[in-house]
């Protein structure tokens, strides 16, 4: 935990040097202005625009260490150093209501203390539009990109059921967080927070307690209006009210559990797999990190929502196509 307040503090200490640095070399430039004014004239014109370059280069600096001053203390007033982080897993592509979803996403998780959100784009390279809400989110983050092989890419009216998504990017993410969250001392929640769910701050208060994997309800999901955990007496799990493939091992969604960093640190070879039936993506990662035995059952024993799948419409762009094939667009220089 220390090492988070350190790393900003360090970094707020070189942007105020940077800031002084120049301020000192505008102000030994002034004084050199007006010694010289007098005597040289042909010196008097480069030493103005020396100076008006340095002034300018002052206002940038300045710029940039406030935007950056901003962000630190965002992140810092929601810093608790007693408390695990939370690492939130969220892949994400293309598509004409990405940056609405990832802006309703920003919004809630700004409000939730110790947060780390691990956006993983299904590109080559990562893109402008996300690369430029993440700046504006103020969030702790991580951006990151890896392509879907083009043999498992959805075909463009393909149902979105068809071929399996965000495998690659899931994994590219559990890769990152076991190569820069080795350390036993790092005390972390993984969760996978798809684009497309509605979440409660309450749901991330709980799971902070996660020891091994946690699970919760899920509403709006598999046919049902909720699709949950059942609990004996004793607190345990026996089974799910799953209506669909209720025979799956682990018949949960993905916005249904929550891992603890210590668990994969221990599998160092749990991951998501191109080799299963859809619907099994679950159950291939949670068989890989525990049972059903350990799970740990949160919001109240399973007996509140705090998480919907509620799944954006897909807009209707009857309109936009037609100006396509006038070779117009209605968003130029307007990023939608």
């Amino acid at each position: 935990m220390s090492n988070f307040n350190s790393k900003y503090k360090f970094v707020d200490m070189f942007n105020k040097k940077r800031t002084l640095f120049y301020f000192g070399i505008f102000t030994l430039l002034i004084f050199w202005f007006i010694g010289i004014r007098s005597r040289d004239a042909s010196q008097y014109q480069i030493l103005k625009q020396a100076l008006e370059h340095t002034k300018e280069e002052l206002r940038i600096s300045s710029i940039n260490y406030n935007i950056l001053k901003k962000r630190f203390e965002s992140i810092c007033d929601k810093w608790q150093p007693n408390i695990p982080i939370i690492y939130a897993i969220t892949p994400t592509y293309k598509r004409p209501v990405q940056k609405a979803e990832l802006t309703r996403l920003s919004n809630t998780f700004r409000l939730v203390n110790n947060f780390h959100w691990i956006i993983v784009e299904d590109s080559e390279m990562k893109t402008s539009l996300v690369a430029n809400l993440l700046i504006k989110s103020n969030l702790n983050y991580t951006h990151l990109a890896i392509g879907t092989p083009a043999e498992w890419k959805r075909k463009l009216k393909e149902p979105k059921w068809k071929k399996p998504r965000g495998v690659k990017q899931r994994n590219k993410a559990l890769e990152w967080l076991r190569n820069n969250r080795a350390n036993e001392n790092d005390e972390g929640i993984i969760f996978f927070a798809d684009d497309d769910n509605t979440y409660s701050v309450d749901l991330f208060n709980e799971m902070r307690t996660v020891k091994g994997v946690g699970v919760w309800p899920v509403g709006l999901v598999g046919g049902l209006l909720v699709e949950k955990p059942l609990i004996n007496i004793k607190g345990k799990v026996i089974g799910w009210n799953s209506a669909w493939r209720p025979e799956r091992p682990f018949p949960v969604d993905m916005a249904g559990f929550a891992i603890n960093l210590k668990l994969l640190r221990k599998r160092p070879n749990a991951a998501f797999s191109w080799d299963v039936s859809r619907g099994f993506q679950e159950s291939a990662i949670l068989s890989q990190v525990t049972t059903v035995e350990q799970l740990e059952p949160m919001a109240d024993n399973c007996t509140k929502v705090y998480v919907w799948h509620t799944r954006t419409e897909e807009p209707i762009l009857k309109a936009e196509e037609k100006l396509k094939n006038r070779g117009l667009r209605s968003d130029m220089n307007i990023e939608v």
